[in-house]
């Protein structure tokens, strides 16, 4: 399978690529700054690409049969839109490109997983550290429900550094409102494939928990 994967430089989107090529796949990484891609791979493109620019998209989406966003950033304390404006691109160069397949990872806590992140997300780190950039990801969902896109958004709980393990809880309705429930970024990007091969959760928010 051709997969575009924007977000390849962060830590759950290198995760995406090594076992996406492990399994054989031919992966296009689309990042801003190419040179922060090291490995090399027969099965692997890098291309220069800004979730902001829609053309860079567009031409990145090319021949792709499915895209796999873990679009993120580390702007937490100022008011951004890029995760919705970005993905409002990814949908429109993906309907441009005629690729249909979009999993996208946000976060257990958004939507109708409202608090089931534990009340130290809940009660502090989401008013006051994360607000903006949850209320971006709010928006981000949305946009990809109303689209009409083959989807399906991924909600990780918090997500720790960590071995593959396969072994792991996933679908509607999990998470703790006491509890902060971890899940290591091999192990999302483990399930983030399965999904694709399996469209076990098409038009669906499964999260995804230890």
């Amino acid at each position: 399978m051709n997969i575009g994967i924007i977000g390849g430089t962060g830590k759950t989107g290198a995760h995406i690529i090594n076992q996406a090529l492990e399994k054989g796949h031919k992966v296009t990484a689309i990042v801003r700054k190419p040179g922060k891609i090291k490995k090399e791979h027969p099965n692997l493109t890098v291309v220069q690409g800004n979730v902001l620019e829609l053309d860079s998209l567009i031409m990145a989406f090319q021949n792709q049969d499915a895209v796999i966003s873990s679009l993120g950033h580390k702007r937490f304390f100022i008011k951004t839109s890029i995760l919705s404006r970005g993905t409002a691109n990814i949908i429109e160069a993906m309907k441009r490109s005629g690729v249909s397949r979009f999993i996208c990872i946000t976060a257990l806590g958004i939507g109708d997983s409202r608090f089931k992140l534990g009340l130290y997300y809940t009660l502090f780190v989401i008013p006051f550290i994360l607000f903006f950039y949850f209320r971006d990801k709010e928006k981000q969902e949305k946009l990809i429900q109303n689209s009409d896109l083959d989807w399906t958004i991924v909600r990780p709980g918090q997500l720790i550094s960590g071995k593959k393990k396969g072994i792991y809880k996933h679908g509607e309705g999990l998470g703790s409102y006491i509890l902060t429930k971890l899940i290591s970024r091999a192990d999302v990007a483990h399930f983030v494939l399965q999904e694709l091969e399996t469209n076990q959760y098409l038009r669906r928010t499964p999260a995804i928990i230890y």
